[in-house]
């Protein structure tokens, strides 16, 4: 019988893994008053224990703490990784997630401290991905991303832990044994690249039909469970899968949608945005987010209701320039805003100075504002 990869999940778990959250400070990333620098120290942690639990994890504790900047060796430094320890013992901790992007040396020093499995916020979000993905195309951007990610860590120190043992972050490709051989793992990437290619060339085929019938398209993006898929849905009658979660979409759908006699566009809907979003999903997914890149007006989807949706909208705006589509004009759809209190934003399309469409307020759950959506989508459509 073959041993489990390091991907790979034990179905026969009846329960989910114990997991600790642990975020720091670092003086580096928050800079600023106190209080705000506190307020955005919680929100990311918040959405850190939202991550968790999107993958799965039963979130025992919450640990935090605050530094200068990060520790060589275990990021933490040595007196707080002790004190995890301890805790990891007390509370029989299967998993520690780390908010952070851990180096190979440091996420391997802090297993053999804390005898335990540790996971960066890269890995949380593979492993999300990983849990998520449904087609094909899916499946091999989330295993290039993931082989890229463990080909910097095959040198790890299991030999104190379950590793036949499945888990959060244990789904996915790997080769016989933990011991992967890199030169494998290489070849392995190679081949999910060229697959990928195939998968653009197709992609390429039929965006090319598409605009020889001069029908615009509109991409949905934004941040992740600001309401996209939702909108998709209630747009074009689809069922993508909408839930009040992380990640709930990862596969790119493309649909028809008739909006008025004269205008006829494709809407399509893409994966969601996050802070910090890794580098290796962006460049995995590069065959998906291609859509974004070259749609005519993206649908940039607000939490209206979220107490930091400028900063989200920040944030979505980096990866967009980091996929080269911050020039594709923009039509910003506040969402939710039946959560907003004393009517703060009314339903409806907010314009600049020239009577520009520049921004509707609307809530999917409340059909609210959604034929002023597509009067502004007319309108943009004629434009570009």
């Amino acid at each position: 019988m073959s041993k489990p990869t390091l991907f790979q999940i034990d179905k026969s778990l009846e329960k989910p893994e114990r997991v600790m959250l642990a975020e720091v400070m670092l003086s580096a990333d928050y800079s600023g008053a106190n209080e705000w620098r506190e307020q955005a120290f919680q929100t990311a942690l918040a959405e850190a224990a939202d991550l968790v639990r999107a993958a799965g994890g039963d979130l025992v504790c919450t640990e935090t703490a605050k530094r200068d900047k990060a520790h060589t060796a275990l990021f933490v430094g040595t007196g707080k990784a002790e004190e995890l320890a301890e805790l990891v013992r007390q509370h029989d901790i299967e998993l520690v997630v780390f908010n952070h992007e851990l180096t190979p040396t440091q996420e391997r020093n802090l297993e053999r401290v804390l005898q335990c499995r540790v996971l960066d916020r890269v890995g949380l979000i593979l492993a999300i991905f990983a849990k998520r993905a449904q087609s094909q195309e899916g499946k091999l951007q989330v295993e290039l991303a993931q082989l890229n990610h463990l080909s910097g860590r095959l040198v790890r120190g299991y030999g104190h832990m379950q590793s036949q043992k499945g888990g959060i972050g244990l789904k996915g490709p790997g080769e016989t044994q933990l011991e992967t051989d890199r030169r494998l793992i290489n070849q392995k990437i190679t081949a999910l690249k060229k697959q990928l290619q195939n998968v653009q060339k197709q992609r390429a085929t039929r965006r090319k039909s598409r605009m020889q019938g001069s029908i615009k398209t509109f991409a949905l993006v934004g941040y992740t469970n600001a309401g996209k898929s939702s909108l998709f849905n209630r747009l074009t009658k689809a069922d993508v899968l909408a839930k009040d979660q992380l990640f709930a979409t990862l596969d790119t759908t493309a649909r028809r949608l008739y909006l008025s006699p004269e205008a006829t566009v494709i809407l399509t809907d893409t994966v969601g945005f996050v802070r910090d979003l890794p580098h290796k999903l962006v460049s995995a997914f590069s065959a998906t987010l291609e859509e974004t890149a070259l749609a005519d007006v993206l649908l940039h989807v607000v939490d209206a209701s979220h107490p930091d949706f400028e900063r989200q909208m920040d944030d979505v705006n980096t990866v967009l320039e980091e996929i080269g589509a911050h020039e594709v004009p923009q039509l910003i759809v506040y969402n939710k805003i039946d959560l907003l209190p004393d009517n703060k934003r009314p339903a409806g399309i907010l314009r600049d100075t020239q009577g520009r469409a520049v921004a509707v307020n609307i809530s999917v759950t409340e059909s609210l504002g959604l034929d002023a959506l597509r009067e502004a989508m007319i309108e943009r459509a004629r434009e570009e």
